[in-house]
């Protein structure tokens, strides 16, 4: 195998795989299975009615006096499976219409083409209705998840019985007046001024 049979093939299958991660990114922004079942769904109400089934020498017509109607229904749901995959935005309405045209064919479609094209259409229907584009996760959405996380717990404070028991010294107790600082000498007080009452045995002096 020669170098440029080699570097054919390898940009035949960048083609390739850059082909299929666009197709997946556009099969992803809409409702893409809905539609290939509506249209699928389509077919076979609108081709059964006109279709002659040959056995020998016998010719089998499907016509019925509905084939118009028939005609119409497949090409309707062919219209709206493409509306599902370009027009996404109205999807519900095209969901519900499909459904409606999937029950609608089973009296007048020959059994929604013998229940080939009523399932697959109901079933594109129900998809189309139920699906919803996704949306990307927000910088909102990633704080609060931070907020409902788990935070470690604070360290435990040391058990002097346990420290005792097990034969290591206990902590030290902090005193009171390490605790809660005194005021210092050269503060002076707003509130207080030359003259200040002095308790002197029980009775108040101003001085």
């Amino acid at each position: 195998m020669s170098a440029e049979t080699q570097a054919a093939q390898g940009r035949d299958e960048h083609f390739l795989r850059v082909f299929r991660r666009a197709f997946r990114t556009w099969r992803g922004q809409r409702p893409f299975w809905a539609g290939l079942f509506t249209m699928i769904g389509g077919l076979p109400i609108a081709y059964l009615p006109y279709a002659d089934l040959r056995l020998g020498n016998i010719t089998i017509a499907m016509a019925t006096t509905a084939g118009a109607g028939s005609l119409i229904i497949g090409v309707l749901l062919v219209t709206l499976g493409l509306t599902m995959w370009f027009q996404s935005a109205v999807r519900v309405f095209a969901g519900i219409a499909a459904i409606v045209l999937a029950l609608i064919s089973i009296p007048v479609a020959n059994i929604g083409g013998f229940l080939l094209g009523f399932l697959c259409a109901l079933l594109g229907g129900a998809l189309s209705v139920s699906w919803a584009p996704g949306t990307a996760p927000s910088a909102a959405g990633q704080d609060a998840a931070a907020e409902t996380a788990p935070r470690a717990a604070p360290a435990p404070a040391p058990d002097p019985a346990a420290a005792e028991q097990y034969g290591a010294p206990a902590p030290a107790p902090v005193p009171a007046e390490a605790a809660v600082p005194a005021p210092r000498a050269d503060e002076h007080h707003p509130n207080v001024t030359e003259t200040t009452a002095h308790a002197d045995g029980g009775r108040n002096s101003a001085g």
